[in-house]
């Protein structure tokens, strides 16, 4: 179940990165794009459980970790976003993947050749303003003032620590204004599709099984439609 993946960095140097993988080599194939920083911590055991039911329904499934993300050896702060979305339509080639599944800003990377879904997909200025107010709100606490303009404007010219992650200015950048879109055969879950809250909203990482199990079955069953 725990493999690696090989990306291909700026470079040109292919890196291995680490990999989740559900696979028997079955026709149906998912690549999941994973919420990122806070919320891939938060997200990270609902996503595995979802990926466990997606296998008990007969379909394979593969989590890979962005480069500069979770163990990777490569820094977070070299990152961008064209790099994050050539990695992921990579990882669609190597896993000969025939679906994707988005979570959370996930969705800003999602390869656009592939039928899918994007579950409560994030915006990069969502993704930026909340990162960016839990610093502000723990300079305050501290003792300090810190504006959300000012740290945004710094960030694009010289990247910017929020949350313990450092990200680089071409990162910040592109975050300002992705937002995530839709190809043709991808489709959008919403949070009400899946009952209760969003997990990413918990204080703490959690699970909720009743949510995975109704995620899991909208993916299953969207695929068996299309199959018939």
């Amino acid at each position: 179940m725990i493999s690696t993946w090989t990306p291909t960095g700026a470079d040109g140097a292919g890196r291995e990165e680490l990999l989740v993988a559900f696979d028997q080599g079955r026709q149906r194939r998912v690549l999941v794009c994973p919420a990122w920083f806070d919320e891939a911590n938060k997200l990270r055991r609902f996503t595995v459980e979802v990926m466990r039911r997606l296998d008990r329904a007969g379909i394979d499934s593969f989590l890979p970790d962005l480069p500069g993300c979770n163990d990777s050896l490569t820094p977070l702060a070299v990152q961008t976003l064209a790099g994050w979305q050539a990695g992921m339509a990579t990882a669609a080639q190597q896993f000969a993947a025939t679906h994707v599944l988005a979570i959370r800003a996930g969705a800003l990377v999602t390869p656009d050749h592939l039928p899918g879904w994007h579950y409560a997909p994030q915006s990069g200025p969502k993704l930026l303003r909340g990162m960016i107010r839990a610093r502000t709100i723990a300079a305050r606490e501290a003792g300090r003032e810190e504006r959300a303009e000012a740290l945004l404007a710094l960030g694009r010219t010289e990247g910017l620590t929020l949350g313990g992650w450092s990200l680089g200015a071409g990162l910040i950048q592109s975050l300002a204004d992705a937002e995530p879109r839709l190809s043709d055969g991808q489709t959008e879950i919403a949070q009400s599709a899946i009952g209760g809250p969003g997990l990413w909203l918990r204080a703490e990482p959690d699970d909720d099984s009743a949510q995975a199990d109704r995620l899991a079955a909208l993916i299953a069953d969207s695929i068996a439609g299309s199959a018939g």
